[in-house]
This record gives C-alpha cells, sequence and structure tokens, in this order.
C-alpha cells in the first residue's frame, strides 16, 4: 500500500470544529469532553438563495459547488466566475457567467434519507438515468482491505469528537481526499465539489463512505461518475436497486476481512486472503454500521 499523504484529510486540531464541553458521567462524576461543532452556511448561486445547510464550516467553496453539482443546478461545463465566502454572514455565493433562475425547482425540492439537511429535487434523477460509468473499471478486494485500514487509522474529527461522517475519494489502494461532515450528504458534495474545482477524474476512483449505502449515496455517486462505492456500513433496498441499474460495484460492511458486495460483482477480482486482513482493532474501529454485524 502506498504511504503517500492525502491531499486533504480531516483537522481535528482545528479550534473551529471542535469545542470543550464540561458534563457528568454515568457514576456523576466532572468530565469534559470533545464535541463537533456546526454552523449554518446559506448558499446563493448568482443572486438567488438556494439553501441554508448545516455544516462543520470548512471547504466551504467544495460543499457550495458540490451540492449544486449533484443538485444539476450547476453544469459541469459552467463556467464559474467567482465563489464569495463570508464567514461573518455564515453565506457562500457561487458566481456563474450563465445567468440562473431555479425558483421553480427550488419548490419541488423534498426529504431525503440523509440526516440534517440533506434535500433532493423533483427531476435529481435526470442526470442518473443518462450517466454512463466506465464498464473497463477494476475492484481488488486487496484494495477494499488496504483502504479501510487506512481510513480507520487517519485521524479524523470522529476519533476526536463523534457525530460526524466520513467520505473519502480514493485510487486504487491509496486515499486521496478525505472530507467529513455532520450529514453525509455535506461530506459527499464536498468531494465532488474538489473534483469539480480541480479538474480531477471519476473513471478510476472509488469512493468511500462511513455511511449507510442509501439511495441519495448511490445517485451522488453515479452523478460524479465513480464506478466503486464502498462503505463500513450496510445497505439499503433501493440504494442497492439502483447500484444494479447503474451498474455501480457496491460494497458494504467492510470490516476487517469481511465485506459483502451486492451489485456490480463483475468488477471484483479476489487477490488477496481474507484470513491475512485480520479482524478490526477496536480501538480504531467506528460504531458505524456494528449494528450489521
Amino acid at each position: 500500500m502506498s504511504n503517500t499523504p492525502l491531499t486533504i484529510q480531516p483537522d481535528p486540531a482545528n479550534p473551529k470544529l471542535t469545542e470543550r464541553v464540561s458534563g457528568l458521567d454515568q457514576d456523576g462524576r466532572p468530565v469534559e469532553t470533545s464535541v463537533t461543532v456546526e454552523r449554518p452556511l446559506t448558499l446563493y448561486l448568482n443572486g438567488q438563495e438556494i439553501v441554508t445547510m448545516m455544516t462543520i464550516g470548512d471547504y466551504p467553496d467544495c460543499l457550495a459547488v458540490g451540492y449544486l453539482l449533484n443538485q444539476n443546478m450547476l453544469r459541469r461545463d459552467d463556467r464559474i466566475t467567482a465563489i464569495d465566502v463570508d464567514e461573518e454572514t455564515d453565506t457562500v455565493v457561487v458566481r456563474t457567467e450563465r445567468a440562473t433562475d431555479y425558483e421553480a425547482k427550488l419548490k419541488k425540492k423534498t426529504l431525503t434519507s440523509g440526516c440534517a439537511q440533506g434535500t433532493a429535487f423533483g427531476d435529481v434523477m435526470e442526470v442518473f438515468e443518462t450517466v454512463r460509468l466506465p464498464p473497463d473499471a477494476r475492484l481488488r478486494t486487496s484494495w477494499i482491505y488496504a483502504l479501510s485500514k487506512a481510513i480507520n487509522l487517519t485521524p479524523s474529527l470522529y476519533l476526536e469528537a463523534g457525530a460526524i461522517h466520513g467520505c473519502v475519494l480514493c485510487q486504487e489502494d491509496r486515499p486521496l481526499v478525505y472530507m467529513e461532515d455532520v450529514g453525509r450528504h455535506n461530506a459527499v458534495d464536498k468531494v465532488a465539489g474538489w473534483m469539480h474545482l480541480n479538474h480531477v477524474s471519476a473513471a478510476d476512483k472509488i469512493f468511500y463512505t462511513t455511511g449507510r449505502l442509501t439511495s441519495e449515496m448511490v445517485i451522488k455517486t453515479v452523478q460524479m461518475g465513480i464506478p466503486i462505492l464502498i462503505s463500513r456500513s450496510g445497505f439499503t433496498a433501493w440504494g442497492v436497486q439502483l447500484a444494479r441499474q447503474a451498474n455501480v460495484t457496491l460494497v458494504g460492511r467492510a470490516k476487517g476481512r469481511r465485506f459483502l458486495a451486492l451489485a456490480g460483482t463483475d468488477r471484483l477480482i479476489f487477490d488477496a486472503d481474507p484470513a491475512a486482513a485480520g479482524e478490526e482493532d477496536q480501538r480504531h474501529g467506528r460504531k458505524g454500521g456494528r449494528a450489521d454485524e
């Protein structure tokens, strides 16, 4: 496995992302613990207010662009002329050369299965139905084991304070970009925005999430053009159905030497002995997905 450092990884030492809070434990003893900070961020596209999201506040430019892409409000060929972030007013404004007006579209938004402020729009399936994922992508089982271990051992806000989701853009056995947020939809949007702003190809990438493999996660992975989606957590039936429809390789419950593939299994190359991978060290394990065991 490559020891190349991640391009972006969590910064649990950032004082803006966590706070120390005092309280009492189960025995009535005073304790102090770290908790994750969340704050509102209002997104504007040109002159129109789009949504207010609850977020930890890092990488607002990536979050804004990824959100707009995944809601089909920003086209892949749109020219972004400016991204203005104002920390005092908790706003981010994305400006494009193309004039935009999504008043009618905003009225059709519906709540998704994601936590916090996730929304999807009535025609979100437009892009999903037309994307064609690369058929020649492959997933070696040795990469699954290597990625699970590397991501588990990466210092993160989750390990520092909990109450957060993580999404990681990977290539073969290497994690590249690791984003966290209070909602998994925010974390995936940050990755999508980073890829778009940095002109990163999706065809040879793997997407890893610590959250459940829901319809929302599958749809956004397809919209990004990534053919492989891995999680340490479980599946929803619609998530599996959509993955099979779009030919996404869907791997869940990836912990230690175990994993379960329910879609796109023709991409798997079994090149590793599961026994050699060993069990997950409980000191580094995450709570996500333990109920699936």
